[in-house]
């Protein structure tokens, strides 16, 4: 037989891969304590949301949104200082404000379709844009009278109950006294919704003013 110097080539494979180099994430990790802070938090958002739900429609539009999205770069998680208790102060009543103000607000259009927007007041509507050429309604559902206060006043009631439904707030305001709002809280928003749909069934309104849908 003759014998060539040419090799057979053998090659093996291992059932089991071989190992690259672990994977390791560049996220840091956060402390056990962050992670509860933040589920403790998220819990509260949610159980506030559940609470109130049926409450945010007797505000205007963009309120309550306005306040959520500002109320966690002043809050710190309920562990406020001074500072932080003031500024919060003065968002609950620039918020309360908005609640009572847009209330008297009213809408009307001209004969080419386009919206204003305006006042109310006991003489009729006063356009919030002075000096137009355009003839305001003198009619009196444009005029101020009992229901806008009820209505304003009935906003205002809405929104505090919302807003100290929320721990960040109540933890802020009212320090040491977590437990006693807890059991206040479960039943007063409940109650101003009650109250609220009510009052607002015995004086309905056809105000489309700020932060409500256009007429």
């Amino acid at each position: 037989m003759e014998h060539t110097e040419e090799g057979i080539g053998i090659k093996v494979y291992n059932a089991t891969p071989e190992e690259g180099p672990t994977r390791i994430s560049s996220l840091p990790r956060l402390p056990p304590e962050a992670n509860r802070k933040r589920k403790a938090v998220a819990k509260g958002v949610q159980k506030t949301i559940s609470k109130t739900s049926m409450l945010v429609n007797f505000l205007p539009t963009g309120t309550l949104l306005t306040f959520e999205m500002v109320l966690p770069s002043v809050s710190h998680n309920g562990d406020c200082s001074p500072v932080n208790t003031m500024m919060i102060y003065f968002l609950l009543c620039l918020c309360a404000f908005s609640c009572f103000f847009f209330h008297f607000t009213d809408s009307f259009r001209d004969p080419n379709g386009k919206l204003y927007y305006g006042f109310v007041t006991p003489k009729g509507l006063a356009v919030f844009k002075p000096g137009l050429d355009i003839e305001t309604p003198k009619d009196d559902k444009y005029k101020v009278g009992l229901t806008d206060f009820v209505h304003a006043i009935m906003s205002v009631l809405v929104f505090v109950a919302i807003a100290f439904s929320d721990h960040r707030v109540t933890n802020c305001v009212f320090p040491g006294y977590e437990k006693e709002m807890d059991q206040v809280m479960e039943s007063f928003p409940l109650m101003v919704g009650i109250i609220c749909s009510g009052l607002f069934l015995v004086f309905p309104t056809t105000r489309f003013g700020v932060g409500c849908m256009p007429a």
